[in-house]
């Protein structure tokens, strides 16, 4: 298992430094270790600091599979947060606050502020009818953080794909910065190429989501996961060529890793109904580390069954631990947290997975899942390209 490093090698740490040099509020994590080579004060005097994330492009896929500048300006490994999934860590990259203080554990989430479990990115019940609250008065109630745009001594740009840039989540999240949208790989370079040519010194977050949804699909080494990842090295190339001179430091990292679960890997709860009997609630979390909130009196029954009929797919720990252990990062922790992740979590085991189905729910099935604490989940890349 690959636990977060917070002390100086994490996404968040990354954060940090990058809050640092643009002068934003300090986040509780320490800054990326000096063995990294990205430093604050280098950073300050750029004159366009750019973040470019790459939803599920893990350091081994980059490593394997990468060509051109990407591949050969990658340099150390950074580890995602815990749970390595882009709910928990696209909000760190907003704020640069660790799971600990944003309190987001997962795409399913159990909300105690609309008494439901919620998916939280698209901001809609996993069950049931519509949440009552507008989507302002609901992030307001669920989102006590704050992105880090407004505190910045720079201008702040947010660029996403067109079908989330208005998003309430996206939305909130992008407080402070001025938003602009993409339609495809070509609008993104063209988009970000533009705004390094805009007078001034600017900071941009840009977010790119594709290799994700057809690693879902496909497979993390899947012919379409090679030839999405090949096409964006070569966009890449290009937009470094465009960039030359500019006075721009240029990061490339990624939320998280991939791994292939195939379907005898994958543990159905409807196969467990004497597991699924000490539920209170329906699994939250993701498929590789699922949040249980357990039935009073049930913690004993519970760790029994797995440990005698899923010792090979799952370990059960208790979340307490979890978080006493720093797993979700520095304290303070937000008071909601361990309200948002249960009693125990399901880590589970190699490639293993575990899902459940509520009635009506459409199913599916993904062969490429992450969220887990494999090397390949865990790790990702760290690009720096300065112009």
């Amino acid at each position: 298992m690959i636990r977060p490093d917070y002390a100086g090698g994490s996404i968040a740490n990354l954060m940090r430094t990058l809050a640092d040099a643009c002068g934003a509020p300090a986040p509780p994590q320490a800054p990326l270790a000096s063995r990294y080579g990205v430093e604050a004060t280098a950073l300050a005097r750029a004159r366009n600091v750019v973040l470019l994330v790459v939803d599920g492009l893990g350091a081994r896929r980059l490593e394997a599979h990468g060509s051109g500048a990407l591949r050969t300006e990658a340099g150390m490994r950074l580890s995602s947060v815990f749970p390595s999934t882009t709910a928990a860590a696209i909000p760190t990259f907003m704020t640069g606050l660790a799971p600990a203080q944003h309190a987001l554990t997962g795409w399913h989430m159990w909300l105690d502020e609309v008494q439901a479990v919620a998916a939280i990115l698209p901001l809609t019940p996993r069950a049931g009818p519509a949440f009552a609250e507008t989507p302002a008065e609901l992030t307001e109630k669920l989102f006590a953080h704050r992105p880090l745009y407004a505190g910045m001594d720079r201008p702040a740009w947010v660029v996403s794909p067109q079908e989330i840039t208005f998003s309430p989540f996206n939305a909130f999240h992008s407080r402070g910065a001025e938003t602009l949208a993409y339609a495809d790989l070509a609008g993104l370079m063209q988009t970000l190429a533009g705004l390094v040519r805009v007078p001034g010194r600017k900071f941009v977050y840009a977010y790119w989501p594709l290799l994700d949804s057809v690693s879902h699909r496909h497979g993390s080494d899947s012919r379409e996961a090679r030839a999405t990842l090949a096409a964006f090295c070569d966009a890449f190339d290009g937009l470094v060529a465009t960039l030359a001179g500019s006075d721009t430091t240029l990061l490339v990292t990624a939320d998280h890793g991939f791994i292939d679960s195939p379907p005898p890997r994958v543990v159905q709860l409807d196969d467990h109904p004497g597991l699924a009997a000490l539920l209170a609630r329906p699994l939250c979390g993701e498929q590789r580390v699922a949040w249980c909130y357990l039935k009073p009196g049930a913690a004993g029954d519970f760790e029994r069954y797995v440990g005698r009929r899923l010792g090979e797919a799952a370990e059960a720990v208790p979340c307490a631990r979890l978080i006493e252990e720093g797993w979700f990062g520095p304290a303070p922790a937000d008071p909601r947290l361990a309200a948002r992740i249960g009693d125990y979590a399901l880590l589970m085991r190699g490639n293993w997975t575990i899902k459940d189905w509520l009635p009506g729910e459409r199913r599916y099935s993904l062969l490429g899942v992450h969220g887990g604490v494999s090397a390949d989940e865990m790790q990702v890349p760290l690009v720096v390209v300065r112009t």
